[in-house]
């Protein structure tokens, strides 16, 4: 379990959650509402300050690079570092039949990063978060490029790790996504994160 108190940094006001193993929560809000700043804070990537821990155990008796292995966070746009898609995978043998069933072809891992479309490089950095075994996913728009086809496969993979225990914190613009997906929903506003009543949560 995910637990999170009192958590702030400038553009977030005080935040306090908890998400429990197998669990999808979805975050909604307008452009600039505090929603890349939460996720950041979570994975402290920025500084921040609050009481967060997994598993209770604190998040400051934790070295930074366990816990953000712990702890993924996914951005809209990915990071790339080398040329070649492979360079990206521990073992990008394994990473194929991932990468496989979200849509991308068989010698997808031979391409090069600059040959990737939006939704190909977002896939990618999806099945490079699955390959690290996280606890806790936070996924930033994870299918805003992509079309129908491809975001069912996406939604189904993610269901299935959510069957095997992956708590997933998802950030999206689609309410019909955050219904399929999540069990509780929240809108972020101005850094104040707040609940969605539960009887206005089918889009």
């Amino acid at each position: 379990m995910l637990e999170i108190r009192n958590l702030t940094r400038p553009g977030l006001a005080p935040v306090d959650l908890s998400l429990e193993d197998g669990e999808c929560i979805a975050v909604s809000g307008p452009s600039g509402a505090g929603k890349s700043i939460l996720m950041r804070a979570i994975a402290d990537l920025d500084p921040n300050t609050g009481e967060v821990s997994l598993d209770g155990q604190s998040r400051d008796a934790v070295p930074a690079p366990v816990w953000r292995s712990d702890v993924i966070y996914v951005p809209a746009e990915a990071g790339w570092w080398s040329d070649r898609v492979a360079a990206h995978f521990q073992d990008p043998d394994l990473a194929l039949p991932l990468a496989v069933r979200l849509g991308l072809p068989a010698d997808a891992m031979g391409w090069e990063i600059s040959r990737l479309s939006t939704g190909e490089r977002q896939r990618l950095a999806l099945v490079r978060a699955f390959q690290a075994a996280p606890k806790v996913l936070l996924l930033d728009e994870p299918t805003s490029g992509l079309d129908p086809e491809a975001i069912a496969k996406v939604e189904s993979m993610l269901h299935e790790r959510i069957g095997q225990g992956l708590g997933l914190v998802v950030v999206t613009h689609d309410a019909a996504q955050a219904a399929r997906l999540a069990t509780r929903r929240f809108a972020i506003d101005k850094g104040v994160l707040s609940p969605v009543d539960p009887l206005a949560q089918t889009p």
